[in-house]
């Protein structure tokens, strides 16, 4: 029997209905449950086939955890050696390297510094920083935001030289980018579940988040053509990225999706924020995505980073090998179709 862990943070409706489901469709052959950690030894065998990871960016000690999982075979959802890698600026200059739209981005210097980093420790930074230079290549007005984080945390409107210079002096030690501000005629928000499932869901930025109101269910909200193309770049961004779950967010202009966010690996998915419909979808297609991954032959990793970076197919069942037990075949009941639909 394969073991399937769900580790989570305040969200309720979305990983139960993950645990729920997964039990339904198994048929015995897979468990799952919610994740409870102490002390972790360094030499433990993991006790999950897979795991879902939901908070470990805002939970270092979970993170820690997961790497210790996937050094032993584990597979987890999303991989934590991607995350730990990557930050929002390296993904706006990869995404303009793959031909994807991205508005124009300035990475700024901190601010402030932690304690013990003094003036001759940041002797190669420019000082004072050229802001109108900056600012006549972005242009006016932009968003500031944290080259690195989410849940639209630290973000700011800016529209003029004199604001962004007073709003730059409050961020403090986060690093923080300059972004070109898209004036949208269309914005979406687009799950991108196992690299290649997506889901396009208009999206209104400016309602409250986790209102409830952001999310609109329409399927005729973008033309044929603009959709084929907004979902293109969505799979070319996640297959880049390496993220199984994944939202990208597009700022709509003239007919050009530009793409301002999407390094997001656990987007929101309750009930009373996304609705029914796209919770159900979501739901489906990342259970669709365990049954998948526990499947599919696996062979050990090499022992070094890019390996785990990008794992090859193993033949060896995690938890069932650290046991000397033979891994046994997942034959999922009932499964869903789960092809694209696009809003």
């Amino acid at each position: 029997m394969k073991r399937v862990g769900v580790l989570v943070g305040r969200e309720k409706t979305f990983p139960y209905e993950l645990i729920k489901r997964v039990n339904e469709r198994s048929g015995g052959d897979v468990v799952a449950e919610f994740i409870k950690l102490g002390g972790v030894r360094h030499d433990a065998p993991p006790p999950y086939d897979l795991v879902i990871d939901r908070i470990s960016h805002e939970v270092p000690f979970y993170r820690a955890t997961l790497k210790r999982m996937a050094l032993e075979g584990a597979i987890i959802i999303n991989n934590p050696f991607w995350w730990s890698a990557d930050d929002k600026f390296f993904n706006y200059s990869l995404a303009k390297k793959l031909g994807v739209a991205v508005p124009k981005t300035v990475l700024l210097p901190q601010k402030d510094y932690m304690e013990g980093i003094v003036g001759e420790s940041l002797r190669n930074l420019e000082f004072p920083l050229d802001w109108q230079g900056i600012v006549e290549y972005v242009g006016m007005p932009a968003i500031m935001k944290p080259f690195d984080g989410g849940g639209w945390k630290n973000v700011s409107r800016v529209n003029s030289l004199e604001e962004l210079i007073a709003e730059y002096d409050e961020t403090g030690t986060l690093c923080m980018t300059l972004q070109e501000f898209i004036d949208f005629d269309q914005f979406v928000r687009c799950y991108c579940i196992g690299q290649e499932e997506v889901m396009i869901m208009p999206y209104d930025p400016r309602k409250p988040y986790l209102s409830g109101e952001q999310y609109v269910y329409d399927p005729d909200y973008l033309a044929p053509k603009l959709a084929q193309l907004v979902t293109k770049d969505v799979r070319t961004l996640c297959t880049a990225l390496g993220y199984d779950i994944n939202t990208v967010e597009f700022a709509i202009k003239d007919e050009i999706p530009y793409a301002i966010d999407f390094m997001n690996p656990a987007p929101d998915a309750e009930l009373a924020s996304v609705g029914e419909f796209y919770h159900n979808w979501v739901t489906e297609a990342v259970i669709n995505l365990v049954f998948k991954r526990l499947r599919e032959p696996r062979e050990r990793s090499r022992y070094r980073w890019d390996a785990f970076l990008s794992p090859e197919p193993t033949r060896t069942n995690a938890v069932a090998s650290a046991a000397g037990q033979a891994p046994r075949t997942v034959k999922p009941k009932g499964r869903p179709s789960t092809k694209s639909k696009s809003a």
